[in-house]
């Protein structure tokens, strides 16, 4: 291991109840969240505008979220750098019996003032050990915006891409982008 890498190796925890949720984590993973998105990343809740966001926009959003968090249905994986919050994303079980042996990642997320550092390769890592070994999943899947070089990223990290929505995302008038539908065996 480098310098570089011991220095900067990002710290991993989860939260799976709505009491660890604290305000001032979801203060926190809201500054984050806004931050992302409006440097080009991240997923936009449906009830908020499109970029610009502020923090406060993203509130109830991250409400919903904390109020929905459970070991066996809804994870949250954050990564902490030095102390501070550099990313974090959701682990979620599929609720429908025919699918509830595969998982889905969303909102997965990198503070800009971390990029580089392994933050988000760090938390996909963590996700699929967590699937699998403590929520006995078998398959993980994620949707992936076109046009930011993501599926490279995920290809990295052992993903598949299985299939493309053209056109499913509109960005801005004119600009277009695929959803990119890619899959992790576990």
């Amino acid at each position: 291991m480098t310098t570089h890498e011991t220095v900067h190796a990002p710290a991993i925890r989860q939260i799976s109840r709505t009491e660890d949720a604290t305000a001032a984590l979801r203060r926190e993973l809201t500054d984050c969240w806004a931050a992302v998105i409006n440097a080009g990343g991240a997923v936009v809740p449906m009830d908020c505008p499109l970029p610009p966001v502020t923090p406060s926009t993203l509130e109830p959003a991250m409400e919903r979220i904390a109020a929905q968090l459970s070991p066996q249905r809804l994870r949250l994986l954050m990564a902490t750098v030095g102390g501070s919050l550099a990313g974090w994303m959701l682990l979620r079980r599929e609720q429908h019996p025919l699918v509830a042996h595969c998982g889905v990642v969303n909102h997965v997320q990198t503070h800009v003032r971390f990029r580089g550092l392994g933050v988000g390769a760090a938390l996909m890592r963590h996700a699929a050990e967590i699937a699998r070994e403590e929520m006995g999943l078998e398959r993980l899947q994620l949707t992936a915006r076109d046009g930011l070089g993501l599926e490279e990223f995920y290809r990295k990290a052992g993903w598949t891409e299985v299939g493309r929505w053209p056109g499913a995302l509109r960005v801005a008038p004119g600009d277009d982008r695929d959803e990119i539908l890619m899959s992790l065996a576990l």
